[in-house]
């Protein structure tokens, strides 16, 4: 089957085509090739809106596809750039309403935990701008990951709460500051539609599926109490 993956969480984003050996109708492969990468292309930030539908119909042209042979959908659903998020979500939605396939949406902290290839207690972050980190936990045995919780704290609470976990990060500077603070850390690749994909196929095959209505943004932000916490202090 084939697949199209779309990042356009921060600043520079990207479109992927994959192809599976298998359909969601077979059980889940343990094939660790189960999803061939056919093609990752880079967009430019600040132009999402005019590049993404015209460079998705370029990338199929190329492979000897339409927008017809696709079988579904992988997405970044957050956390990241509000505008940027919104452009992929309502390109997403509106393929996958007209072409009825189904869609996974992909956490940017869940692709870090995962390409990681860390095992146990593994800790994603990313940076979120203004002395912020997000930041997911996660349990993860073999190909087998549980979500414990997604959230948005100060850098100075990221490297305290990260003890004892192993960290992941694509963010050359979060890095440096975890290493500096002596925690386990790994850098990783810049994130990539390619990746969405990855973890995309995973989340299908696991039943993890949303139709176009139930796609939203995983903006994480904080709640009306921790404001009013922040200002007040």
């Amino acid at each position: 089957m084939l697949l199209l993956a779309i990042d356009t969480s921060g600043r520079q984003g990207s479109i992927a085509l994959a192809r599976t050996k298998t359909d969601l109708s077979s059980p889940e492969s343990s094939d660790e090739n189960a999803i061939e990468p056919i093609e990752t292309t880079p967009l430019a930030g600040g132009t999402f809106s005019a590049q993404l539908i015209p460079q998705i119909g370029a990338l199929l042209s190329k492979h000897g596809f339409t927008k017809n042979d696709i079988d579904a959908f992988a997405v970044a659903s957050g956390p990241g750039s509000f505008t940027g998020l919104r452009i992929g979500l309502a390109a997403v939605k509106g393929l996958a309403e007209v072409l009825e396939k189904p869609i996974a949406a992909v956490s940017l902290l869940q692709v870090c935990a995962f390409s990681s290839e860390m095992q146990g207690k593994v800790m994603a972050a990313l940076d979120a701008g203004r002395g912020e980190v997000y930041v997911g936990e996660y349990e993860i045995h073999s190909s087998v990951y549980v979500v414990s919780r997604e959230y948005l704290v100060t850098k100075a609470e990221f490297l305290q709460q990260a003890r004892g976990w192993s960290v992941a990060t694509p963010d050359a500077l979060l890095f440096d500051v975890a290493t500096a603070a002596g925690l386990s850390v790994a850098l990783l690749p810049p994130i990539s539609a390619g990746a969405v994909a990855g973890l995309g196929w995973r989340n299908l095959q696991r039943g993890e599926i949303v139709t176009p209505e139930q796609l939203e943004a995983n903006y994480i932000r904080r709640t009306d109490a921790e404001m009013l916490e922040r200002i007040g202090s």
